[in-house]
């Protein structure tokens, strides 16, 4: 038997490499012949860079940028040199999770950080750049990017804007001509997981500035603020994306990678399988097993185990998921390609028992699916 192990992480309690880890030792308990390809996923959101570099073998490297607010900090990304390819993470230089609850201010919090990764990138020679874009706490449709890149954003007076989104309602001038020259040579790749555009009530301001400090009243600002810089930004650049969907990502991020560096904004998991070459690993597979936090309705809009099942299903290959929980609509999976799903716990138990114990439960659950598989004689067509 041969398994491909290609989970999620489980939030707040396994990155995708731990879960893989989890899901081997159940293996081994059930069937120690069986052979298993682990190959740890992401979906653009937190952790998919660490699943990247598992199950590429790319490099990892390290750079000191700055966080969200301007501090220093050390900020890993990838580098795949046999395709010169860099992945980089926005949540490794600003991500939400490193600002504690009282720091966080969509107002004036920045991308700069994201700009001084792909600075990095490019002195290593990247020719192609993959940019993930779950997590962050920002919301300045990526101007600090711009301005780490050579950009300028003045003022009328000809001043250079302070950091953050806020500031864009400030902006009389956007000077491109300092920007990398070596961005016109560079392939880019956006991996977003959500499809929000930039503007309006399911824009970047308004579904996520909350989360990230935003109060009612700074929603409404901050939405005019990124309507006035995609104003400029069409008066200089002269296309117009603000309602282009995955725009709004990461704070208007999608907005900017798709203006200014030419990207592709595409679902995440589709980008990953095709980084870890998904669909040639399924060419040996008997089974695949995948998982996540939470399997629910939602799930189809393109989380990890629905377009790892998708993908699947088109092989001829049978799907397993193994969720922390299962929610409403989650038994619409079964259309998209998953054979079965199964919740982790196995009894009644709070969240932080479920949270403490999810590498044993997840083991336990995949011990038991092998073994069930094991048991059922093959039978010839």
């Amino acid at each position: 038997m041969h398994i491909i192990l290609a989970p999620d992480s489980y939030k707040d309690a396994l990155t995708a490499r731990e879960a893989v880890n989890a899901m081997v030792a159940g293996i081994r308990r059930a069937l120690p012949t069986a052979q298993w390809d682990a190959c740890p996923m992401g979906d653009g959101g937190e952790g998919t860079l660490d699943a990247l570099v598992v199950s590429t073998g790319a490099q990892r490297r390290y750079q000191t940028v700055q966080d969200a607010l301007g501090r220093a900090c050390r900020a890993e990304w990838g580098w795949h040199p046999a395709t010169r390819t860099a992945y980089i993470e926005l949540a490794e230089a600003c991500g939400l999770q490193q600002l504690a609850p009282h720091e966080r201010t969509a107002l004036n919090s920045s991308t700069h950080g994201v700009g001084e990764l792909i600075l990095a990138a490019l002195d290593a020679g990247a020719e192609r750049l993959l940019l993930m874009l779950g997590g962050s706490a920002t919301n300045d449709a990526g101007a600090g990017m711009l301005q780490a890149l050579g950009a300028r954003l003045l003022d009328d007076q000809g001043r250079p804007l302070p950091p953050g989104g806020m500031a864009l309602l400030n902006l009389a001038r956007l000077d491109l001509d300092g920007l990398d020259p070596r961005l016109a040579d560079v392939v880019v790749e956006t991996a977003v997981d959500v499809d929000n555009p930039l503007l309006g009530e399911r824009g970047a301001s308004a579904v996520f500035g909350p989360q990230k400090g935003a109060s009612k009243e700074d929603v409404a600002r901050l939405d005019a603020a990124l309507a006035h810089f995609a104003d400029k930004v069409t008066e200089t650049q002269g296309g117009d994306y603000r309602d282009l969907p995955g725009s709004g990502a990461a704070g208007g991020m999608g907005f900017a990678a798709r203006t200014f560096l030419g990207a592709a904004l595409r679902p995440g998991i589709e980008l990953v399988m095709a980084q870890v070459g998904f669909r040639q690993r399924l060419e040996q597979a008997d089974l695949v097993i995948t998982g996540e936090g939470r399997l629910d309705g939602q799930s189809l809009a393109g989380k990890t185990p629905i377009g790892i099942a998708r993908c699947a299903r088109d092989a001829g290959v049978p799907v397993v998921v193994l969720a922390g929980s299962l929610g409403d609509g989650w038994q619409l999976a079964y259309h998209e390609g998953v054979t079965a799903a199964f919740a982790l716990a196995s009894g009644p138990m709070d969240l932080q028992e479920a949270l403490e114990r999810c590498a044993e439960l997840l083991t336990d659950r995949t011990e038991s699916i092998v073994r069930l598989l094991d048991s059922v004689p093959a039978h010839s067509p």
